[in-house]
């Protein structure tokens, strides 16, 4: 394996991270608009199915789809190559298996996003379907409920790195990515809260064999708005959705490929430590 990354690595990261802040924009804002107006939420795919009536929609759907496409080849691409140095040990080989895993989800999107622009109807995210022909294989439910239990877990990465502010290792400090810090913690934080309940409903489809107990985006955000203050929360993840968007197009334009970066970058997790350094040499001085 060459160590010199391909030079379109960069440019295809970028169009993947736009094509995901489109997406989540769109879901996001449709939420908020929900949460408004007491009406449902809806899922990805019947979301940007919305865009198709535009005059300009259809362009736009093949665009997402196109850069969802880029999205995981750019997820795969990182996987193989280690692009983020994640090294070869155990936890460098499961950070890279989730690469692999969430750059698939992705294609898979972008497969639904294309079939709609070709004239598809666009209703669902397909996770029921999906777990009905899973639940058909030997040992269906119990692949169903390893496939939830990963996708809880992916729910909870999320979560994670928005609190412990991992985001900030691969992001280039300017002025614009210091002051959108704020919205690129909330925004990591709701998607790892849509991600979890989404990995919990497919879990419950296991555990009582019902494939209709699954379900995607959509039916996450239905969930919240069904709960006391549902309308409140729904309109808390929606805006949190809207600041994911935010944080992909922030990693579209200022994301850092460490293997293609050179060594005068540097990172807000980079100039968080210099700061943390200073203040501590002043302290000790």
């Amino acid at each position: 394996m060459s160590d010199t990354p391909p030079a379109w690595v960069t440019p295809v990261m970028r169009a993947g991270y736009g094509a995901r802040a489109a997406t989540y924009l769109i879901v996001g804002g449709l939420a908020c608009l929900a949460a408004v107006t007491g009406g449902a939420a809806q899922g990805t795919t019947d979301a940007l199915a919305d865009l198709k009536g535009q005059p300009w929609g259809l362009a736009a759907l093949w665009a997402i789809a196109l850069g969802l496409f880029a999205y995981t080849l750019w997820r795969l691409i990182d996987a193989w190559m280690d692009l983020d140095d994640y090294g070869s040990g155990l936890k460098g080989m499961v950070a890279r298996a989730a690469l692999v895993v969430t750059g698939l989800i992705h294609g898979a999107l972008g497969v639904s996003v294309a079939a709609v622009a070709l004239g598809g109807n666009g209703q669902g995210d397909g996770a029921e379907t999906a777990t009905h022909s899973l639940m058909s294989l030997p040992y269906g439910p119990l692949i169903v409920g390893v496939i939830g239990a990963a996708t809880l877990a992916a729910g909870g990465y999320y979560i994670w790195k928005g609190m412990t502010a991992k985001y900030k290792d691969h992001i280039r400090v300017t002025p614009t990515t210091q002051r959108l810090d704020p919205v690129l913690k909330a925004g990591c934080v709701a998607e790892g809260v849509m991600i979890g309940i989404i990995g919990l409903l497919i879990l419950y489809a296991a555990v009582t064999t019902d494939p209709s107990e699954a379900g995607g985006v959509g039916e996450a955000l239905q969930q919240i708005r069904s709960v006391a203050f549902g309308r409140i929360l729904l309109g808390l993840i929606g805006l949190g959705l809207i600041g994911f968007a935010v944080e992909n197009l922030v990693e579209a334009i200022y994301r850092v490929v460490p293997r293609c970066a050179g060594p005068d970058v540097l990172t807000l997790a980079g100039r968080a430590k210099l700061t943390a350094e200073s203040k501590l040499r002043a302290a000790t001085a």
